[in-house]
């Protein structure tokens, strides 16, 4: 390779200076083959130095199985939980129902700290901190009500089930129990209406199945009862069945509640004494139109528990069975009510905190404007609630 002469910009020639190229190739050549050398050495030590580390925690935990049946359908996330002792997350999956039948025994059952994500959520859920629908899976509801709980006992507010949380969060019962089917039971199973009309002629809108009336009586998620019970053809129920569940049994109220507040961005509700102490937290469902949410102070005006609801067609005007229809309908009271099993109102018309037939669902931006809980929150802040308690309604 040569440089050749060039030419000046008056025309001229400047001097001609002819000079090899070849040592720079081969400097070139030698710095990369140095690089890789290197290259190679510095892995093989990071591999030698991983094989002396203990082993990470799996981060791809087997989620909960099964489908539910009626109503409700859901695909489980990785059970992956941050613990406080080391950087790395630890996958806590639901335990095994062989794992489990020792813990129904009340005598024999000693108050510990949470061992999994569920009995964490458990052990909220039992303090009226609500993660939704216990499932086992630490989603965004199940960090907002450790956040709470945190919170509420002074601790690091991190959402994450560390050490110091996991020494106040205890549980004081055994987490499971048996639940035994009923003639009642079977006796309110209704199948639901398609239609609003068809909703509308019904006696009433009860459980369409025994693994949904279960499931919202242990405050559980269909898919966990199916994984405590896989033994359980939920297709063939008969009197005197026998399942287990979660046991959530919450601290009797002994005093109203002060004010609720409603946060936009998290879709929570909490509920407050007069003292600021926290006395429940809820996930909630929003308006899916910022426009349709309100905002600031609002007022309890009714409390009404197994409401019925009037179905108006000007509020559905996407419904194409609403524009026919073309009038008011009166939908029958129950679980699969479209307010549930609660309503409260508030002062602004129209608008209210009710309960819903889809609790999985709780914590969208999917509603006309109300908040929905779950039933058996909505059923518990009820309780706390008065008329003419102000719910504030924040960004």
């Amino acid at each position: 390779m040569w440089l050749n002469s060039s030419v000046w910009p008056n025309g001229k020639y400047k001097v001609r200076k002819e000079t090899s190229l070849w040592p720079w190739v081969l400097f070139v050549l030698a710095l990369s083959a140095a690089v890789w050398f290197w290259r190679q050495k510095t892995g093989e030590a990071k591999v030698e130095k991983e094989k002396n580390q203990p082993p990470a925690a799996e981060t791809n935990a087997t989620p909960i199985s099964g489908t539910s049946s009626g109503r409700r359908s859901f695909t489980s996330a990785p059970v992956i939980v941050a613990t406080a002792q080391t950087n790395r997350p630890s996958a806590i999956t639901i335990p095994a129902p062989s794992e489990i039948a020792s813990d129904t025994n009340a005598a024999n059952f000693t108050a510990r700290s949470p061992q999994n994500v569920f009995e964490a959520q458990l052990a909220l859920a039992r303090r009226a901190i609500s993660p939704g629908s216990l499932d086992g899976v630490a989603g965004p509801k199940t960090r907002l009500a450790l956040m709470a709980f945190q919170q509420k006992e002074n601790l690091l507010v991190t959402g994450d089930l560390g050490a110091s949380t996991k020494s106040r969060l205890l549980l004081l019962r055994p987490p499971f129990t048996n639940y035994t089917v009923t003639r009642d039971d079977l006796a309110r199973l209704r199948p639901l209406g398609q239609t609003w009309l068809e909703k509308s002629q019904q006696d009433r809108l009860d459980y369409e199945t025994i693994l949904e009336l279960v499931a919202e009586k242990a405050q559980a998620h269909p898919n966990l009862i199916q994984h405590l019970n896989p033994a359980v053809d939920w297709t063939n129920i008969v009197v005197g069945t026998s399942v287990m569940i979660p046991s959530v049994e919450r601290t009797p109220i002994r005093e109203k509640a002060a004010v609720a507040r409603i946060h936009l961005e998290n879709r929570t509700l909490q509920v407050f004494d007069e003292n600021t102490n926290l006395l429940a937290h809820f996930p909630c469902s929003i308006a899916a139109f910022a426009e349709k949410r309100p905002a600031g102070e609002l007022h309890i005006a009714v409390i009404a528990p197994n409401p019925n609801y009037t179905f108006d067609p000007e509020n559905f005007p996407e419904s194409a069975e609403a524009r026919e229809l073309n009038r008011k309908l009166i939908l029958p009271p129950g679980p699969n009510n479209p307010v549930g099993t609660v309503w409260i109102g508030l002062d602004k018309p129209g608008y209210g905190i009710h309960g819903t037939p889809r609790p999985e669902q709780v914590g969208r931006a999917e509603s006309h404007g109300c908040f929905r809980l779950a039933n058996w929150n909505a059923e518990y802040f009820s309780q706390l609630a008065w008329v003419g308690m102000p719910v504030y309604v924040e960004p």
